[in-house]
């Protein structure tokens, strides 16, 4: 009967030994043949124990645990490369890093040159099709360095994306911008947050029309999560209708904050999409900051005394809270995840 009970509970036992693994963490810069030097943070299941740190932390921003440099954890792990909104950096969706690592994902975000905190170079911002060629640049970047970061399953490959990144992961599942398009779109819609970047991001440059035009479809990925994104209308209906992958597209219910409203936005990628293959669903009480991650006590005056007015990152809607946002998107966005890339998480997220 004793022995019957142990069997019946090594599953379980083994499970919750699994559930205590680490999320290991290195940051790495590296030069490529499309942009400047790319500096790249990866999450990754570690078998390492000890004291941890955080990362990503400071004044305003809470950062999240990881042990620096712990060893990769053995089998092959899912993953996810992650692409950051305009001007912000990998620490803005460490949250979601961190908790996907937990359930055994590789997870690696770089900081894209131009549109990022640390470089908001002009010129490397009027490049909007580096994005996607940067994450594909990651992709490769994690399946040939095993030894620092853990053996890659190549069969299973996601994109995740918030803002300026959720318009750079529906790139990466095949979608092509038309930029006379969204310049067209935007002669009715002036005051739309994204519109008033047209010179910013170069989209009114003729001469770089072809190549933000092309395709960069990324045939190793297998499925995309877009949060919230931005400059969608300059997706041509055709390009949509051919993406082939699962796309899970999550909008913020107050979309006021940024100027991009849903409608205009999310919808417009929902209504083109296959149906069989996109889920949209609007996160309620989220603003398009709520994706980013939590403000501590006083961020907002914090954030304002630096930079009049940015504060507002730290807006979300009335009557929630961003932990409770945060515990519906890790949710929303792990359940698709581990579905359509058909992956029985190993470890428990917190």
């Amino acid at each position: 009967m004793i022995f019957k009970r142990i069997v019946f509970l090594l599953p379980f036992l083994i499970f919750c030994l699994e559930s205590h693994a680490s999320s290991g963490f290195r940051q790495v810069t590296v030069a490529t043949p499309i942009t400047a030097p790319l500096n790249v943070a990866v999450w990754y299941p570690s078998s390492s124990t000890g004291t941890t740190e955080k990362v990503g932390d400071n004044a305003a921003f809470d950062g999240v645990s990881v042990i620096q440099d712990g060893h990769p954890m053995a089998g092959k792990h899912p993953l996810l490369v992650i692409s950051h909104g305009y001007n912000g950096n990998w620490r803005n969706l460490s949250w979601i890093a961190e908790a996907m690592a937990m359930q055994g994902y590789i997870v690696a975000a770089p900081d894209h040159p131009g549109t990022t905190t640390f470089n908001q170079n002009p010129d490397d911002a009027k490049k909007l099709w580096n994005r996607p060629l940067e994450l594909s640049y990651v992709i490769d970047l994690v399946l040939r360095s095993p030894n620092l970061f853990g053996d890659t399953d190549a069969t299973k490959i996601a994109a995740l994306g918030h803002s300026l990144g959720g318009w750079t992961v529906i790139s990466l599942a095949g979608a092509k911008f038309d930029s006379e398009r969204f310049i067209n779109n935007c002669e009715g819609n002036a005051s739309r947050g994204d519109c008033k970047l047209i010179d910013r991001f170069g989209i009114n440059n003729n001469n770089t029309w072809p190549l933000l035009s092309a395709s960069y479809r990324d045939n190793r990925v297998r499925s995309v999560v877009s949060l919230d994104p931005e400059l969608a209308p300059g997706f041509t209906p055709k390009s949509l209708q051919n993406i082939t992958i699962p796309v899970l597209l999550l909008a913020a219910q107050n979309d006021q904050l940024a100027q991009l409203p849903s409608k205009q936005e999310s919808s417009y990628l929902a209504t083109y999409i296959p149906s069989k293959l996109i889920q949209f669903k609007i996160i309620e009480g989220a603003t398009h900051f709520s994706f980013m991650q939590l403000c501590k006590p006083n961020a907002e005056s914090l954030i304002n005394q630096e930079s009049p007015g940015d504060g507002i990152v730290c807006h979300d809607g009335p009557n929630t809270t961003r932990e409770n946002i945060h515990k519906r998107l890790l949710q929303e966005i792990s359940s698709f995840l581990n579905t359509t890339l058909h992956y029985p998480p190993k470890i428990t997220a917190k």
